[in-house]
């Protein structure tokens, strides 16, 4: 009689870290999978969230006024005034910026003769010294390349009021549904209620300290480069200094793109290498000191997220809607991370990527 082995199947109980190892792998598959799926409908969405998104955090900012003064006047008549202020602010800053940025634009257009001959020079000084230029900048670096990103620069200025106008509308609609949306949560019987109030108070909260904190260094930040360009004799003195207000609510990658222009503008006016390695160093000087040493001690850990982070928000939201998800990266994160910290399930991702402020509901 034949006899047949059948091979012992392996008991969990026999060996439970692969068994532990299994039940991971069935969580985290998962959990990946479905941040590349959010992150993939959060970019092709990005037309109809990035209004939504703009249009929360104008209503953290703009809602302890509102309710200051609902509690003073009729509702319609708060959002009235509230409505008008928002409108008048919009309108005097884009006129600002985009005469700034218009003056300065023009002045670079006339100027594009003068970028084509200092790069020549340059291109000609590296090349006696055995470094060759890439070939894509050698064939195209001219003045029509200029003058196109000049015309992108202006169609996007067009879309903007667009974008703007959209988002004042869902502002206005927005405030209208605060006190009631707020007093539908408070009335639901689930335990979870109190922590969606708590995350919308400390999200506001926060946002509200971002923003203060963000357009005082900025302002800051203008006047320096508006003194050094007028110490320097830079035309457009006090446009450069717009420019770097304005630049300056986009963390890291605005403060760099504020030193490169003038420096380049300077490179060009001045017609001296010197002149132009002067200005940048007084620029970078002024970013590092605002920026490395001033803000820090003003915000201290008062925004709950680390500058790291803030650096991956910056670039992560630029790469989901443009230019746009750099200004307002910072707040979604500074929002995301309130919210998790109010449920214990989603506690550990803002402990670990947060500060420790922003579990005491600072």
């Amino acid at each position: 009689m034949q006899s047949s082995y059948v091979p012992e199947l392996p008991n969990a109980a026999d060996n439970p870290g692969r068994c532990t190892m299994t039940e991971r792998g069935r969580v985290v598959v998962p959990g990946i999978l479905t941040v590349i799926a959010t992150v993939a409908a959060v970019y092709f969405s990005g037309v109809v969230l990035a209004p939504v998104a703009c249009a929360l955090f104008i209503i953290a900012v703009l809602w302890p006024i509102q309710s200051r003064l609902e509690a003073r006047l009729h509702r319609v008549f708060a959002l009235a005034i509230v409505a008008a202020l928002l409108f008048g602010t919009f309108v005097v800053f884009m006129s600002v910026v985009t005469l700034s940025f218009g003056r300065i634009g023009r002045s670079l257009a006339m100027d594009a003769g003068q970028f084509q001959l200092l790069y020549n020079r340059l291109a000609e000084w590296l090349g006696g010294h055995g470094i060759a230029l890439a070939g894509f900048w050698a064939d195209n670096l001219d003045s029509r390349l200029l003058l196109r990103a000049l015309q992108g620069i202006s169609a996007r200025l067009n879309t903007m009021v667009s974008f703007w106008l959209v988002v004042l509308l869902y502002v206005i609609l927005g405030l209208l549904e605060v006190s009631d949306l707020g007093a539908r949560i408070r009335r639901l019987t689930d335990d979870n209620a109190a922590r969606i109030i708590s995350g919308f108070e400390l999200s506001a909260s926060r946002i509200r300290r971002y923003l203060l904190i963000r357009t005082i260094m900025s302002a800051a930040t203008g006047i320096a480069v508006w003194a050094l360009a007028t110490a320097f004799g830079l035309r457009f003195a006090a446009e450069w200094g717009i420019v770097a207000f304005t630049l300056n609510y986009i963390p890291f990658i605005g403060p760099a793109i504020a030193t490169i222009l003038p420096t380049c503008y300077a490179l060009a006016q001045f017609q001296s290498p010197q002149s132009a390695l002067i200005v940048f160093a007084c620029l970078s000087t002024a970013q590092f000191i605002i920026g490395s040493y001033i803000e820090p001690r003003v915000a201290g850990n008062t925004l709950g997220i680390s500058p790291s982070l803030v650096l991956f928000s910056v670039f992560l939201w630029t790469f989901l809607w443009g230019i746009f998800g750099a200004f307002i990266g910072v707040p979604i994160t500074i929002a995301v991370l309130s919210f998790c910290a109010q449920f214990a399930s989603t506690r550990w991702l803002a402990e670990l990527l947060g500060k420790e402020t922003i579990m005491d509901g600072a």
